[in-house]
């Protein structure tokens, strides 16, 4: 009997470059010790005021005492929503005048804001205009839901440094491709660079300029490792920076990264817009309310001090800027010919190994091997593998050989330290096997 046929969408569906590697890695049948370095899944304790909600949801000063789990308004608790705005006045930042939608996390958020900013379903019109490589899931969400995406080109120099285009050259690009919207990334994923507030009033007069609604994915903010330059925001601008500016700022928040909490799924849309956040909150009531537990997690942080919280910050960027830079130089050390971009913020680097592999190079096929054939053996006698992300996937619209991303892979700073410190000879050693075999 013929069974039922699946969408032409749906069975082009591959899986995410960030989660292919452990999705076959997982079908291996005598498996090595896996390091991954693919996905910035944080392995670390949440924020102690949000651990102590969790080991007492059943205890009788807890709301779910009753064993009710109930749907929340569909904006969010007002201890949640609270909670997001605390964090941003504890940062220095004008919360007057902010709304805040509460989502299952920061992809949601990304869905419903680009159901709003950009065009039609299947139309041309009104894409959203981010900076190549930028975070793939954009691109992925916008197949999802039918919302076109463009992009304007970084390059990584030979130096390591990811080169921001010029200001004219993303006018021009504005002008092209007439977005809806600019995304930026201030702590950037995948590749760890920071923009800096004169770098985010750029492209804020632009979107003022040419009447763009600016998008900021503020994941990782807090997150920088140079002294003096920790906090760069779209909330750093007001109208005396940028005239225009007030009315279109819209910002992408998640527990995820910064709390530790990747597995809560809370995340959030915060602008300065009335009308973007009423029509944003009537959207989302398709999806009823955000997880009830996880906003109940996560409202802890709104009772907390800022002093608390900075001491968090300060916690949470001693941890990875010494691990950021150990691993950073350990990867220069083994294989010196590798292009590593300098780790200024987030939990990301790239490397680039086109001055060293063979013509044809692939990381999707690299990464590959490595999860289902990588195995290397080290002095303690273990087997490993080591899995990164391969980059093809962060670069909209490019492909075949004029895809940068082909030699690039992503290496997160989200696994323990002790095995991250086996990821540069594994990849050395793995990187080799595999060219040697090709």
């Amino acid at each position: 009997m013929e069974l039922p046929v699946l969408s032409p969408y749906m069975m082009a569906r591959k899986p995410s470059g960030i989660r292919m590697g452990q999705i076959k890695f997982l079908e291996r049948k005598d498996p090595p010790v896996l390091v991954n370095g693919s996905i910035g899944n944080v392995m670390r304790p949440m924020h102690p005021a949000m651990q102590r909600r969790l080991f007492t949801l059943g205890s009788t000063n807890s709301p779910f005492s009753t064993g009710i789990v109930p749907y929340v308004p569909t904006t969010g608790t007002d201890e949640c929503r609270e909670a997001f705005l605390h964090i941003l006045r504890s940062q220095g930042f004008d919360t007057t005048g902010l709304n805040v939608l509460v989502t299952d996390g920061a992809s949601m958020a990304m869905e419903i804001i680009m159901l709003g900013v950009c065009g039609g379903a299947g139309e041309e019109e009104r894409p959203l205009l981010m900076f190549n490589p930028s975070y793939t899931n954009y691109d992925a969400v916008g197949q999802r839901i039918g919302r076109k995406t463009v992009a304007v080109e970084r390059s990584l120099n030979e130096n390591g440094e990811f080169e921001l285009p010029s200001i004219e050259t993303v006018e021009k690009r504005i002008m092209e491709t007439k977005p809806g919207a600019l995304l930026i990334i201030p702590y950037d994923n995948p590749t760890g660079q920071l923009f800096s507030k004169e770098t985010l009033i750029e492209y804020a007069t632009l979107c003022v300029k040419h009447n763009l609604w600016i998008i900021s994915d503020e994941a990782y903010r807090e997150l920088a490792y140079q002294k003096g330059k920790e906090t760069s925001s779209i909330w750093t601008l007001t109208n005396k920076d940028v005239p225009g500016i007030e009315g279109r700022r819209i910002s992408l928040e998640t527990a995820s990264k910064v709390w530790n909490a990747c597995g809560l799924r809370i995340g959030a849309i915060i602008t300065d817009n009335a009308l973007c956040y009423e029509k944003s909150v009537a959207e989302y009531t398709a999806n009823l309310s955000a997880n009830t537990l996880g906003q109940y997690i996560f409202g802890a942080l709104a009772h907390e001090s800022y002093a608390e919280l900075h001491n968090w910050y300060e916690q949470q960027r001693d941890y990875y800027r010494q691990m950021i830079f150990e691993l950073y130089q350990g990867f220069k050390d083994v294989e010196p010919e590798f292009i590593i971009s300098n780790p200024e913020a987030s939990i990301y680097f790239v490397i680039d190994v086109r001055n060293v592999a063979k013509p044809g190079f692939d990381g999707v096929e690299f990464a590959a091997w490595c999860a289902e054939h990588g195995r290397v053996t080290l002095d303690d006698g273990n087997d490993y593998t080591l899995l990164m992300a391969p980059l093809n996937g962060f670069y909209s619209g490019l492909n075949g050989d004029n895809n940068p991303g082909k030699t690039q892979l992503r290496v997160s700073f989200c696994e323990n330290p002790e095995l991250l410190k086996l990821a540069p000879v594994l990849l050395s050693k793995l990187f080799r096997a595999y060219e040697a075999q090709r």
